[in-house]
């Protein structure tokens, strides 16, 4: 279970770091198009991100843990 949770931490951390990035360069060219919109709100990015970080941590973790109940022996004879 702690390896499933780690890679998908991983995957998950590096989908945040390029997502977020890549809503800073839109947010910067939004803010040359339209009159008002600022380039970074911390507040929303940061919501957002949360957000989007508790559902892959949560998609992680349910399966782990559902795959770490079954038994290794079961497993191989259903196979």
């Amino acid at each position: 279970m702690n390896m499933v949770l780690r890679e998908g931490c991983a995957l998950a951390f590096i989908g945040l770091v390029i997502g977020l990035g890549g809503a800073y360069l839109v947010g910067r060219a939004m803010r040359s198009t339209l009159y008002g919109v600022s380039a970074m709100d911390i507040g929303s990015f940061g919501a957002a991100a949360l957000t989007l970080l508790a559902a892959a941590l949560m998609a992680c973790y349910v399966p782990a843990r559902r795959a770490s109940k079954v038994d290794p022996m079961v497993a191989l004879k259903y196979e």
